[in-house]
């Protein structure tokens, strides 16, 4: 991850689609304060998060918080998103890229409900998850995903936290049938590839250009069916024990 993140079509599209997701359906008119729920290796808390003001990260793993340093970041602790270190009503936006649905996370309500508790009222979560169960393949058994998701699954989720839902979408729509059809293939097939989907190649621009093109959809109208599922909520009252 650490390796691909500022070069592969999948991080950089999906930058432009949460950029546009911020403008379109948070339009913050000054700095916020940030939290990068399972920050991983850093990017995204390091890049395009840090346009719209103070970052902190946050992840279980004592590598990523190693290599998220090697990116300068600066503001960071290692812990679960299931106890947060944070006090209560501490920012404005909450982001989670898929994060929840790792194995190391077996409740995400209660992930969701500490996200609830450090956002300020009017604060939003920004959340992003892979979509369909039935899409499980061999990259899922790489990454220990539990479960993938659905976005009806995903507001059930939000709304029983406490969320208000401001904006659903699935995205990666466009290569959706190359993707239904390389996890079907995995499926037959008795041969396991090796090869990591973050592996880049000579699609690598192409796929960009595609998954970037659908942005403006993604945060306006969105998309109906895709690969992963975006969702942005507000936190519209006080906080609550």
């Amino acid at each position: 991850m650490y390796q691909a993140e500022e070069r592969h079509w999948w991080y950089l599209g999906m930058a432009a689609i949460t950029e546009a997701l911020i403008l379109r359906q948070i339009q913050p008119k000054r700095r916020l304060k940030i939290l990068d729920a399972g920050c991983g290796t850093g990017a995204a808390m390091t890049t395009y998060l840090a346009d719209y003001g103070d970052v902190t990260g946050v992840d279980l793993y004592a590598e990523a918080v190693t290599l998220s340093r090697k990116r300068n970041a600066s503001r960071l602790a290692r812990a679960s998103v299931l106890d947060l270190p944070l006090a209560p009503a501490s920012f404005d936006l909450v982001t989670s890229f898929d994060v929840l649905y790792e194995r190391g996370v077996p409740d995400e309500a209660c992930a969701l409900r500490e996200f609830f508790r450090v956002l300020l009222p009017g604060g939003h979560v920004l959340m992003r998850l892979p979509a369909y169960d039935w899409l499980r393949g061999q990259h899922d058994e790489r990454v220990h995903t539990r479960r993938r998701y659905t976005k009806g699954l995903l507001k059930s989720l939000l709304e029983g936290s406490g969320f208000h839902i401001v904006h659903l979408s699935y995205a990666n729509t466009l290569l959706f049938p190359l993707a239904v059809a390389k996890r079907l293939g995995e499926h037959f097939s008795p041969l396991r590839s090796e090869r990591s989907d973050l592996t880049l190649d000579g699609t690598n621009e192409i796929f960009r250009r595609i998954l970037s093109w659908e942005a403006p959809f993604v945060s306006r109208f969105g998309l109906p069916y895709g690969l992963s599922v975006f969702a942005v909520a507000r936190k519209n009252h006080e906080y609550r024990t």
